[in-house]
């Protein structure tokens, strides 16, 4: 477990995004941070932006088989991160294209914003080899901020509906729990970056709310 900011934000899930293969985060975060990250996470870090921003946790998300980024990403971009990650990097169709924001996905499924067209979900079955299902939490559509995932486990806003959390459990096969981040913000994706090694939590997540992101997700078996 780490706790961790980003020029003073402890929205870190908004800055940086980790799969098993790689942490993807913005090139400007401080040294100590990302060394710090590195090890928690046990993966490579590339320094880049995505589409010419800092936000990359918001704007690309990955598994095992690939990575999918905002259609605004440059050729250098998805290069430097393909290289990093040793999986393909796809882009997101259409016009709602904040990969990060609007897509939870782990190794078995994904979890996607309600209104994505089909051109945009077959995007998403291609570069992440998953079956997909729409969906929202908490009447919340950008359910990559709502939410994270790992292969153990889901943790979601709070205000999640029991059927929402069934939808999550059955589609991406593992068990989903509700919680927030930094005391008391509920859209955990915003503050949360993880993997099947680590977790690194915004810096004003407290106490009782670590203990449930590691129940969640499965740090605790």
């Amino acid at each position: 477990m780490l706790r961790a900011s980003f020029a003073g934000s402890p929205y870190v899930g908004v800055f940086a995004r980790a799969t098993d293969h790689v942490l993807i985060v913005r090139p400007d975060a401080d040294d100590d941070v990302v060394d710090a990250m590195t090890e928690e996470l046990g993966v490579p870090a590339v320094r880049t932006t995505v589409g010419g921003s800092g936000t990359v946790g918001a704007l690309a998300v990955g598994n095992e088989n690939g990575i999918l980024v905002t259609s605004q990403a440059t050729e250098r971009e998805k290069e430097a991160i393909e290289s990093a990650a040793g999986v393909p990097v796809g882009e997101l169709a259409g016009q709602i294209n904040a990969a990060g924001n609007i897509v939870l996905a782990n190794d078995y499924g994904a979890y996607v914003h309600p209104d994505l067209s089909d051109a945009a979900v077959e995007s998403v079955e291609d570069a992440l080899e998953v079956p997909v299902e729409r969906g929202d939490l908490a009447d919340v559509q950008t359910v990559g901020t709502a939410a994270v995932a790992t292969d153990e486990g889901a943790l979601c806003h709070p205000k999640s509906r029991e059927p929402e959390l069934e939808a999550v459990e059955a589609h991406l096969d593992v068990r989903a729990d509700i919680g927030t981040v930094n005391y008391g913000a509920p859209l955990v994706g915003s503050g949360l970056v993880c993997n099947a090694a680590g977790y690194v939590a915004g810096e004003d997540t407290t106490g009782p709310e670590l203990s449930r992101i590691e129940d969640a997700l499965g740090y605790l078996e």
